[in-house]
């Protein structure tokens, strides 16, 4: 006596064309097989449990096992993926930030970046920022081509699990950096203020070693207002390309403030302003 692979159901009573009785078994094969036919479903295992003999059981368990398995492995890849991963940039200095995935809760997650620029195929390793734990990654060397487009991706390893890649939008430096306010100098003379103002600083130096102006790459226009503290007033003073500007018909005894802003019309944007300088006239 042996068991056979196979589950035999009850027979039926049915009559055959001459009007007597047959008996007519049905052999129902639960063949793993079959089942893993239908979509890679593993709901199949589930309903066809009962008619399964018990090495075909073992096999379904085993099947159901690891095709939970990959799908637990995806969810955590995709939970782990660093988010929000973007540029900030200021002056050209092009800083790629991004903030922890979803299932990264304690500081043990270690982060890979890489870049490229637009049209090139193959990713390149920033080895600065090969297996770091803070959530930044300097860029500023490597799209210092600042008229290209660029792009850039991390990826997190945590608990031993490694994520899939996160990619920055398109950036291109020109277009997106912002320009800080100018640095302003105040001196009096005879009664007004001349007003000295330094274009932002670059992260960039020619040949000989000297700071690059960002006046190289934008056309820059200068805005200064100054205010008056006795009556609380503001007003614009100076718009211009000039970096000395001499401000006159100041009241004396009179203390006032100056702020300054710069002005991309190519862009029509606009800086910040300045931190307030203020004097107050003998």
């Amino acid at each position: 006596m042996y068991l056979k692979n196979e589950i035999v159901v009850p027979s039926r009573n049915r009559l055959n064309p001459r009007g007597d009785v047959r008996h007519e078994d049905s052999t129902v094969s639960s063949s793993v097989q079959s089942c893993a036919l239908i979509e890679g479903s593993t709901g199949c295992l589930t309903s066809h449990i009962a008619t399964m003999t018990p090495k075909h059981c073992f096999l379904g368990f085993l099947i159901s096992f690891l095709l939970t398995g990959v799908v637990e492995t995806q969810s955590a890849h995709e939970s782990l993926m660093p988010q929000r991963v973007h540029f900030q940039s200021r002056n050209f200095h092009n800083i790629l930030h991004w903030q922890p995935g979803r299932a990264c809760t304690s500081n043990s997650s270690i982060y890979f970046v890489q870049y490229k620029m637009y049209g090139q195929r193959q990713w390149k390793n920033k080895e600065d920022c090969w297996g770091i734990l803070e959530s930044f990654c300097d860029l500023t060397n490597e799209t210092s081509d600042i008229q290209e487009p660029y792009y850039g991706r991390v990826r997190t390893i945590s608990a031993g699990i490694r994520s899939g890649w996160t990619m920055t939008q398109r950036f291109t430096p020109w277009w997106e950096t912002k320009i800080d306010p100018p640095v302003m100098n105040i001196t009096q003379v005879n009664g007004s203020l001349l007003v000295i103002l330094h274009a932002p600083g670059l992260p960039y130096r020619d040949q000989k070693g000297k700071n690059v102006s960002i006046e190289n790459y934008y056309e820059l226009v200068y805005r200064v207002f100054i205010i008056n503290n006795s009556i609380g007033k503001e007003q614009k003073v100076y718009e211009g390309a000039h970096r000395v500007v001499e401000i006159e018909v100041l009241a004396p005894h009179t203390a006032y403030c100056v702020v300054a802003e710069t002005y991309q019309p190519m862009l029509d944007k606009r800086s910040r302003r300045s931190e307030e300088k203020c004097v107050e006239l003998p």
